[in-house]
């Protein structure tokens, strides 16, 4: 039944042909309700009705999201085969108290089921009815000048979310239980935050604090400083895990990372480029690692289809020698689950990789974009890493580097600003570092998503 309810909201006409005026965030904490709420609006009915305190009034909203994804040899074959694939679906719903203008409290649950996999659900697919946000803000001041305060549980997207995302792309969406505090003065802003991960428990309303995962840092953005066409972010974060595993063992990590994110645009040109470096301490062996990346795109607004044309280049360092007293591989911390492609097969740890990618825009809501993926083992002597940081193969027994190509296509059909058609193939060629370290045949994927967001 709640399948069925779900696809006929997705699929009701009246959500599409709104007005829209209300503005969504990637993080719901973050959404823009019009005001006053206009008559006649589907969506703005559940936003900002009056309460009887002065400047007060509370909101409700929420998503549902569908998804089929067919996946024909993951990992290579390393794992079970689906018979027909597996259907996702995630339901989310939130409720935004402003208590004056000083206090905000927030909630939403969170549902997130699957069904079809061979093997068990994996945690970023599957959750139970849990709390997935709960958070008491503190605001101090207003217009470009302000500060909040927010405790609690909490989702948590640093810049290009690169080291810190949300990991949209999966079923579950990332959270941690903590502090989090952000000033804005002008152009300047700057983020405090000290919490554990939240962990994705089985069963209803059993979801706690890892405490063997915490995350604390600092992050500080410049925009635009005297009219140059940049934003500059420089930023510090902490990172400590109690088990964490590379191809050199499992141990304690104490990791400190200090990046620096140059991003902008100007005219048809646009471009995010960003470097990390890393140290600290894993088990008894000292850590030095780096990445980083750049992305680089071009718009022909004046041809037909307005084709956008980008590059994106990144590398970051492995290990040269598991058997020495330092660790060299790169730890993304807590990236996005796609972070290369659609796919979301491969990590962030010891690789390069080349990323070109095309985008036709057909109409004003629907674009089409192709790219390709090349994906290399930058050190023989380190593995081969999935999304989380999980170790896929070992791969010390080959000196093959190539991992192999993954062409892709994509359709994103953008109804409105409440509803979102996409649809997803990905073909992935198993190279010459697959062949040398098990199974390796060809991997193909396709994903259709719908998804209502109010």
């Amino acid at each position: 039944m709640k399948r069925w309810l779900a696809v006929w909201l997705l699929l009701w006409p009246g959500w599409a042909g709104a007005e829209e005026a209300a503005r969504f965030g990637l993080l719901r904490l973050d959404d823009v309700y019009a005001s006053p709420p206009r008559q006649g609006s589907l969506s703005d009915s559940l936003k900002r009705w009056p309460l009887p305190l002065p400047d007060s009034h509370a909101s409700l909203g929420g998503e549902i999201r569908l998804r089929y994804d067919y996946r024909r040899n993951e990992e290579w074959g390393d794992v079970p085969q689906d018979e027909a694939g597996a259907f996702l679906q995630r339901y989310l719903l939130h409720a935004n108290l402003e208590l004056g203008r000083w206090l905000r409290l927030f909630g939403e649950l969170r549902s997130a089921l699957e069904d079809g996999r061979s093997a068990p659900p994996s945690p970023v697919e599957e959750g139970r009815v849990d709390l997935q946000q709960a958070v008491v803000e503190l605001r101090f001041g207003e217009g470009d000048r302000r500060a909040f305060l927010r405790a609690g549980r909490q989702e948590v997207a640093l810049g290009s979310q690169r080291l810190v995302a949300v990991r949209e792309g999966p079923n579950v969406r990332r959270r941690f239980d903590g502090l989090r505090a952000e000033l804005r003065s002008g152009r300047f802003s700057v983020t405090g935050l000290a919490a554990y991960l939240t962990e994705n428990e089985p069963g209803d309303f059993s979801d706690g604090v890892d405490e063997d995962v915490v995350l604390w840092g600092v992050y500080s953005v410049l925009h635009r400083p005297l009219a140059i066409p940049s934003s500059f972010d420089l930023y510090y974060l902490g990172y400590r895990a109690r088990d964490a595993r590379f191809v050199q063992g499992t141990a304690r990590e104490l990791r400190h990372s200090v990046g620096l994110r140059v991003h902008g645009r100007h005219e048809a040109w646009d471009w995010n480029g960003e470097a990390v470096f890393q140290w600290g301490s894993f088990g008894g062996a000292d850590i030095l690692a780096w990445t980083v990346a750049s992305e680089t795109g071009l718009r022909f607004d004046s041809l037909p289809l307005a084709p956008r044309i980008a590059l994106s280049a990144n590398v970051a360092s492995g290990d040269d020698d598991p058997e020495d007293d330092r660790l060299g591989t790169f730890n993304a911390l807590f990236p996005r689950g796609n972070y290369f492609s659609h796919l979301a097969l491969l990590g962030p740890r010891n690789f390069a990789n080349l990323h070109p990618s095309l985008t036709l825009r057909l109409s004003q809501t629907l674009s089409f974009t192709l790219d390709a993926n090349f994906y290399w083992r930058l050190e023989a002597n380190d593995g081969l890493y999935g999304p989380s940081g999980n170790l896929l193969r070992a791969g010390t027994d080959t000196n093959s580097h190539y991992v192999g190509p993954a062409i892709s296509g994509s359709i994103d059909w953008t109804l409105s600003r409440y509803l979102f058609v996409g649809l997803i193939y990905t073909h992935g060629f198993a190279g010459p570092f697959i062949e040398d370290t098990g199974r390796s045949r060809d991997i193909d994927f396709v994903e259709l998503t719908l998804q209502l967001r109010f």
